[in-house]
Protein backbone atom coordinates (compact mmCIF):
# COMPACT_ATOMS: atom_id res chain seq x y z
CA UNK A 1 0.00 0.00 0.00
CA UNK A 2 1.21 3.29 -1.33
CA UNK A 3 0.88 6.56 1.17
CA UNK A 4 1.14 10.35 -0.16
CA UNK A 5 1.12 13.30 1.31
CA UNK A 6 -1.63 16.19 1.62
CA UNK A 7 -0.88 19.44 3.00
CA UNK A 8 -3.97 20.70 5.63
CA UNK A 9 -4.67 24.53 5.39
CA UNK A 10 -4.15 26.50 8.20
CA UNK A 11 -8.11 27.32 7.67
CA UNK A 12 -9.50 23.67 8.34
CA UNK A 13 -12.47 22.02 6.98
CA UNK A 14 -14.70 20.79 9.95
CA UNK A 15 -17.65 18.47 9.71
CA UNK A 16 -19.98 18.67 12.32
CA UNK A 17 -22.53 15.99 12.92
CA UNK A 18 -24.72 14.12 15.82
CA UNK A 19 -26.70 11.73 16.76
CA UNK A 20 -30.41 13.44 18.08
CA UNK A 21 -29.59 12.47 21.71
CA UNK A 22 -26.33 14.23 21.21
CA UNK A 23 -27.64 17.37 19.01
CA UNK A 24 -27.65 20.00 22.43
CA UNK A 25 -24.18 18.65 23.46
CA UNK A 26 -22.68 19.14 20.27
CA UNK A 27 -24.48 22.80 20.21
CA UNK A 28 -23.42 23.94 23.81
CA UNK A 29 -19.97 22.91 22.85
CA UNK A 30 -19.89 24.52 19.58
CA UNK A 31 -21.25 28.06 20.97
CA UNK A 32 -18.46 27.38 24.07
CA UNK A 33 -16.18 27.54 21.57
CA UNK A 34 -17.40 29.75 18.93
CA UNK A 35 -14.84 32.44 18.71
CA UNK A 36 -12.37 29.83 18.15
CA UNK A 37 -13.96 27.97 15.25
CA UNK A 38 -15.05 31.06 13.66
CA UNK A 39 -12.41 31.06 11.53
CA UNK A 40 -12.95 28.04 9.74
CA UNK A 41 -14.98 25.94 7.10
CA UNK A 42 -18.00 24.12 8.55
CA UNK A 43 -20.26 21.47 6.65
CA UNK A 44 -22.64 19.20 8.53
CA UNK A 45 -25.55 16.80 8.35
CA UNK A 46 -29.29 17.64 7.76
CA UNK A 47 -30.73 18.68 11.32
CA UNK A 48 -27.41 19.38 12.93
CA UNK A 49 -26.15 21.68 10.38
CA UNK A 50 -29.21 23.62 10.50
CA UNK A 51 -29.30 23.88 14.34
CA UNK A 52 -25.83 25.05 14.59
CA UNK A 53 -26.12 27.47 11.38
CA UNK A 54 -29.70 29.06 13.11
CA UNK A 55 -28.57 29.21 16.72
CA UNK A 56 -24.88 30.72 15.83
CA UNK A 57 -22.79 32.74 14.21
CA UNK A 58 -21.62 29.76 11.94
CA UNK A 59 -22.41 29.13 8.78
CA UNK A 60 -22.63 25.58 8.28
CA UNK A 61 -23.08 23.68 4.90
CA UNK A 62 -26.04 21.77 5.07
CA UNK A 63 -26.32 18.12 3.23
CA UNK A 64 -28.72 15.75 3.99
CA UNK A 65 -29.89 13.80 7.08
CA UNK A 66 -27.40 10.98 8.00
CA UNK A 67 -30.10 8.27 7.66
CA UNK A 68 -30.91 9.19 4.43
CA UNK A 69 -27.32 9.36 3.24
CA UNK A 70 -25.89 12.57 4.74
CA UNK A 71 -23.08 10.01 6.19
CA UNK A 72 -22.06 8.75 3.01
CA UNK A 73 -21.73 12.04 1.23
CA UNK A 74 -19.34 13.20 4.22
CA UNK A 75 -17.27 9.93 3.58
CA UNK A 76 -17.04 10.88 -0.21
CA UNK A 77 -16.13 14.57 0.68
CA UNK A 78 -13.33 12.74 3.49
CA UNK A 79 -12.27 10.06 0.64
CA UNK A 80 -11.14 13.13 -1.67
CA UNK A 81 -9.88 15.55 0.97
CA UNK A 82 -12.09 17.92 1.38
CA UNK A 83 -12.33 17.33 5.20
CA UNK A 84 -9.79 18.15 7.92
CA UNK A 85 -11.54 17.31 11.10
CA UNK A 86 -14.66 15.40 11.96
CA UNK A 87 -16.72 16.22 15.15
CA UNK A 88 -19.17 13.57 15.23
CA UNK A 89 -20.86 13.23 18.78
CA UNK A 90 -22.63 9.65 18.28
CA UNK A 91 -24.72 7.79 20.69
CA UNK A 92 -23.54 4.82 21.78
CA UNK A 93 -26.19 3.90 23.71
CA UNK A 94 -29.19 4.27 20.77
CA UNK A 95 -29.44 1.95 18.39
CA UNK A 96 -29.04 3.64 14.85
CA UNK A 97 -30.86 2.75 11.60
CA UNK A 98 -28.44 3.94 9.59
CA UNK A 99 -25.37 1.91 11.76
CA UNK A 100 -23.58 0.95 9.34
CA UNK A 101 -23.44 4.42 7.44
CA UNK A 102 -21.86 5.77 10.86
CA UNK A 103 -19.08 2.74 11.00
CA UNK A 104 -18.16 3.21 7.68
CA UNK A 105 -17.88 7.27 8.18
CA UNK A 106 -15.97 6.06 11.18
CA UNK A 107 -13.74 3.77 9.41
CA UNK A 108 -12.86 6.63 6.29
CA UNK A 109 -11.88 9.01 8.50
CA UNK A 110 -9.49 6.67 9.97
CA UNK A 111 -8.49 5.51 6.64
CA UNK A 112 -7.95 8.73 5.52
CA UNK A 113 -6.05 9.83 8.30
CA UNK A 114 -8.31 12.78 9.74
CA UNK A 115 -8.37 13.71 13.53
CA UNK A 116 -11.85 12.64 14.74
CA UNK A 117 -13.40 13.65 17.75
CA UNK A 118 -16.53 11.73 19.19
CA UNK A 119 -17.01 13.72 22.79
CA UNK A 120 -16.50 16.65 24.18
CA UNK A 121 -13.06 15.93 25.50
CA UNK A 122 -11.12 15.05 22.43
CA UNK A 123 -13.22 17.60 20.29
CA UNK A 124 -11.44 20.05 23.19
CA UNK A 125 -8.49 18.33 22.73
CA UNK A 126 -8.24 18.79 19.11
CA UNK A 127 -9.17 22.31 19.49
CA UNK A 128 -6.42 22.74 21.87
CA UNK A 129 -3.42 21.25 19.76
CA UNK A 130 -1.30 23.66 17.96
CA UNK A 131 -1.77 22.09 14.51
CA UNK A 132 -5.44 23.17 15.23
CA UNK A 133 -4.97 26.69 13.37
CA UNK A 134 -1.90 25.49 11.61
CA UNK A 135 -0.52 24.36 8.25
CA UNK A 136 0.84 20.38 8.41
CA UNK A 137 0.86 17.35 6.47
CA UNK A 138 -0.45 14.13 6.92
CA UNK A 139 -0.10 10.51 5.05
CA UNK A 140 -2.88 9.16 3.80
CA UNK A 141 -3.72 5.97 1.68
CA UNK A 142 -2.93 6.79 -1.85
CA UNK A 143 -6.03 5.35 -3.83
CA UNK A 144 -4.62 6.23 -7.35
CA UNK A 145 -1.51 4.04 -6.80
CA UNK A 146 -3.40 1.39 -5.21
CA UNK A 147 -6.35 0.96 -8.39
CA UNK A 148 -3.03 1.26 -10.59
CA UNK A 149 -1.47 -1.49 -8.72
CA UNK A 150 -4.37 -3.76 -8.50
CA UNK A 151 -5.02 -3.53 -12.32
CA UNK A 152 -1.21 -4.44 -12.90
CA UNK A 153 -1.59 -6.87 -11.00
CA UNK A 154 -4.82 -7.92 -12.23
CA UNK A 155 -6.14 -8.25 -8.46
CA UNK A 156 -9.91 -7.56 -9.00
Amino acid sequence: MQVKKIKVNRKKNIALVAHDHKKKELLDWVKRHEEKLSNHNFIGTGTTAALISNETSLDVKRLVSGPLGGDQQLGAKISDSKIDILIFFWDPLEAQPHDPDVKALLRISTLYNISMATSPTTADYILSSPMFNEEYEVEILDNEYSVEDRISKNKW
